[in-house]
């Protein structure tokens, strides 16, 4: 068969069911994808002529919304002069800047920026600079320290770091063993009690290399959210053990939780934290592993042996570091906090509204709100694809997980979009 034949073109929808297989999709259930022909703002343009606000910012990445100009016109300006080289011995402007301003706008002492590519990455890249750190320094530490619920990537080093369930179960046996630390629930001072007292108990074996954790907000986990107050305690016993601090801020970096970084809203600072979704405002892949500078300086010697031996083909790539400085510049040049605020009120306006008129429990931190009935039956459970399918009939985009809604918006949504969006959800759970 001639694939180039005018009469075995047809339809690109037609393609995709033929040829591609989607993440987190079972394809027997959902066989037919939704075609989506353009971004605008806070709004996608389907094939079938709807207009649909993302209300998860497309798994979480997009920034600032969709097709923002002042990133594209970046992306394209970089694309014509340099797209791609390589990385071990050679280097380019919009690395360099990025990795200067990435410096300047995160917590102190973290001082080196190591480039990947997405989210796992950044975690793997952690998670051995970690251990490694400890083997150069002659100390058998080799142990790692990660809360109940984590989620940190689909990698294997990533996945043994995040809560085994059924994302993980089929590998189970190639998975490394973690050190599992109850969930500080807020709602259960009880919790932040044992969690507190399970991170003492494991620093004292003086077999810990590292204590992985997203900060204020476990994304996958089911939107779960804990307090600054418990996260300074909990560095600051990390840092009395000398216990490595890895801030997985994947999810919640760049505005999500409200500042720039959820970990600026504790005085402790990490030694790790790792970048990446809403990093180029959601145009292209990126992924970021910050480290201080005594983690650096302990692989500096002149025994090649002792290198951090990692990396991938597109670390530092010119026109994913272009995006990423267009993004950053946003935040200087235009009212985004203002936006992210507005997000806050709009949230605080209607959430409680939603909850108690359905018995649901809420929970919100910055930009993201969450709802779960007080039967939350899990990740599997069929509400999950009935609510998505109900509330895309109706224009907005959602992807509960399990039966835990949540708004998670573009910078670029307004009001009026969020009261919108309370109304979707509303009708859906009516």
């Amino acid at each position: 068969m001639n694939p180039f034949h005018p009469e075995n073109r047809g339809s690109w929808i037609d393609y995709d069911e033929r040829y591609i297989w989607h993440p987190y999709t079972q394809m027997q259930l959902v066989p037919r994808s939704i075609g989506v022909e353009r971004g605008e703002g806070a709004y996608l343009y389907l094939s079938d002529g709807r207009r649909v606000f993302d209300g998860i910012s497309s798994w979480w990445v997009t920034l600032h919304g969709h097709a923002h100009p002042k990133i594209a016109r970046a992306i394209a300006e970089q694309a014509a002069k340099l797209e791609q080289v390589i990385f071990a011995g050679f280097t380019h402007e919009p690395a360099t800047r990025l990795a200067k301003k990435l410096v300047e706008i995160s917590p102190d002492g973290l001082d080196k920026v190591f480039f990947s590519d997405n989210g796992s990455t950044a975690v793997e890249a952690a998670i051995k600079m970690a251990i490694q750190y400890w083997k150069l320094l002659g100390e058998d530490r080799t142990e790692i320290l990660a809360l109940d619920h984590a989620y940190h990537g689909d990698t294997f080093g990533a996945m043994s770091a995040s809560a085994r369930g059924y994302f993980t179960k089929p590998f189970e046996e190639f998975l490394f063993s973690v050190n599992r630390l109850p969930f500080p629930d807020p709602s259960e001072p009880e919790s932040e009690i044992r969690f507190l007292e399970a991170l003492r108990t494991a620093g004292k074996r003086n077999t810990i290399a590292a204590f992985v954790y997203e900060p204020l907000l476990l994304g996958a986990g089911g939107m779960l959210m804990w307090r600054p107050s418990i996260l300074e305690e909990a560095l600051n016993i990390a840092k009395e053990f000398g216990l490595l601090c890895i801030a997985d801020e994947v999810l919640t970096g760049f505005g999500r939780t409200g500042t720039m970084f959820a970990s600026d809203q504790a005085n402790t600072k990490p030694d790790l934290m790792t970048l990446s979704k809403g990093i180029t405002g959601g145009f292209l892949p990126m992924g970021i592993t910050m480290a201080s500078s005594k983690i650096f300086e302990a692989f500096l010697s002149n025994d090649r042996a002792k290198t951090f031996f990692h990396g991938h083909s597109y670390t530092g790539n010119p026109i994913s570091a272009a995006a990423a400085l267009a993004s950053l510049d946003i935040f200087e040049t235009e009212s985004v906090f203002e936006r992210i605020k507005s997000i806050e009120t709009a949230h605080a306006k209607h959430a409680p509204v939603l909850a108690a008129k359905h018995n649901l429990k809420h929970r919100q931190i910055g930009t993201i709100a969450a709802f779960e009935p007080m039967d939350n039956t899990g990740y599997l459970s069929t509400k999950s694809l009935e609510w998505s399918k109900r509330a895309l009939e109706m224009g907005l985009l959602i992807r509960p997980l399990g039966d835990t809604l949540y708004l998670l918006p573009p910078y670029a949504s307004t009001p009026d979009d969020l009261a919108f969006a309370y109304e979707v959800f509303d009708a859906i759970l009516t």
